[in-house]
């Protein structure tokens, strides 16, 4: 990496710039705050060193002018006071580190390594990126999360293989979006990408679907189609929903990949394919396998990388960028207000992004202000987030004002009920969700006169 050193102590600067090039760095070094921002201005840096308690300058202020010059460059302040407050204040202007003298320089070294590890990161998802604008598909991946940064590094290692890959993940957080963005990376990004949804047919369209028939192979099949796996030749085919897939259709699969051939219903002729499969599913293949429902030969024919994409909940750094996607697709002329962006971020969103889009667009057309309100989103978000009561009952905007029992049982009420809509009217599950026994939540529906039928489960 190339590395500046800023110290006016020219023995602990040449010090540091010897055992520095000594494992093979590139440094450069100035004795004062001055001229080390100049150079920064002629030399891209990846880490400037900087001694906190110089002449004309300190530590912070050259933090403060090396992120302005490159936002990039990782700063690591020194300093022979270990002050707390310093740390903190040098974090706050965006050091990446801090370290106290005697400079230990295996602590250094790990910093180091630490930083071009990151480095290599970004880099490498830079150029995902940048193939993926090529393909016109940057707009479909959207985050600046530490957990999808991850998630890229993974697929942009593995894009220009042709092994299979599985991506796992709950319903709705993008795994189609990954595997089209590896498509895209790839050098099969000139042909097909062509995705099935194994959930989506039953046992003998899909076979039908995935291999293609032969005029006759059953009623109705007046002529020949091709299937997936031929429409897919030389490009990629993405199974979404594998652990769907019925077993007479699995054996059929994993021949299909063995082999590289396949066989059309009502034929007996074999058809060589070439394709990247990737696979995706929200559910746990391996415990699949243990109730015999999966079979295991294909499971790891198919598990050769996998990709674990993270809910929105665990990721929630994305919720305003995501927000504000969705928002500029939908309208070129509203913006959210602050409490409507606050109530989107503390929100667990079990349908994922999908969710969340579903959430901004319906808050487009029932706004009638130039600002998307917190009110304006659905009762769901604004129940799950303290905001109202729920979905059939009167809304009341937190805190509550008034008589303090009543308002009390106003409040058990909305948990109770929105706890029975979160576990399908489950009151077992319900009441250990809110932390009461099935007991109590039986005897409040009781005296509230409510039946577990009168209220509805939040959409999906």
């Amino acid at each position: 990496m190339k590395i500046l050193i800023i110290d006016d102590e020219a023995p602990q600067r040449d010090s540091l710039k010897g055992f520095l090039e000594h494992i093979h760095h590139e440094v450069w070094a100035a004795n004062q705050a001055a001229d080390g921002l100049s150079l920064l201005e002629r030399q891209a840096m990846d880490v400037v060193i900087t001694d906190y308690r110089m002449p004309g300058a300190d530590g912070v202020y050259v933090v403060e002018q090396a992120r302005l010059r490159n936002p990039l460059v990782a700063v690591i302040l020194v300093t022979a006071y270990g002050e707390i407050d310093l740390a903190v204040k040098a974090m706050k202007a965006g050091a990446h580190d801090f370290l106290t003298k005697p400079i230990d320089l295996e602590q250094l070294e790990l910093i180091l390594e630490r930083i071009a590890a990151h480095k290599q990161i970004l880099t490498e998802n830079l150029s995902l990126r940048e193939l993926l604008q090529e393909h016109a598909a940057l707009d479909q991946i959207i985050s600046v999360s530490a957990a999808m940064e991850k998630v890229l590094n993974l697929a942009a290692r593995i894009a220009n293989s042709s092994s299979s890959v599985l991506i796992r993940g709950e319903t709705g957080v993008g795994k189609e979006i990954v595997a089209r963005a590896m498509h895209c990376a790839s050098p099969r990004c000139d042909n097909p990408f062509v995705a099935v949804n194994c959930s989506a047919l039953n046992e003998h369209l899909l076979e039908s679907e995935l291999f293609g028939h032969e005029r006759g192979a059953f009623t109705g099949a007046t002529s020949a189609r091709i299937g997936r796996f031929e429409s897919a030749t030389g490009g990629t085919l993405f199974l979404d929903e594998i652990g769907d897939l019925p077993p007479t259709v699995q054996v059929k699969l994993l021949r299909a990949i063995q082999e590289k051939t396949i066989e059309r219903v009502g034929s007996n002729k074999t058809i060589p394919v070439d394709v990247r499969l990737i696979t995706a599913t929200h559910r746990d293949l391996a415990a699949e396998m243990a109730k015999s429902h999966f079979r295991e030969d294909l499971y790891y024919r198919l598990n050769v990388v996998t990709i674990w994409v993270p809910p929105l909940r665990e990721r929630r750094d994305d919720i305003p960028v995501l927000a504000q996607h969705f928002l500029r697709k939908c309208t070129a002329d509203k913006g959210f207000a602050p409490e409507a962006l606050d109530v989107l971020v503390r929100y667990t969103y079990p349908g994922n992004v999908r969710e969340l889009e579903n959430a901004v667009e319906r808050a487009v057309l029932l706004t009638r202000t130039e600002y998307i309100q917190a009110c304006d989103l659905p009762e769901t978000i604004q129940a799950a987030t303290g905001m109202h009561i729920i979905a059939g009952s009167p809304a009341i905007t937190l805190p509550l004002v008034g008589d303090m029992p009543a308002a009390t049982d106003q409040l058990e009420k909305a948990m109770v009920i929105h706890a029975l809509q979160l576990h399908n009217g489950n009151q077992t599950k319900a009441a250990k969700s809110i932390g009461i026994s099935e007991k109590s939540v039986r005897d409040r529906l009781k005296k509230w006169d409510v039946a577990v039928n009168d209220h509805e489960p939040p959409p999906e």
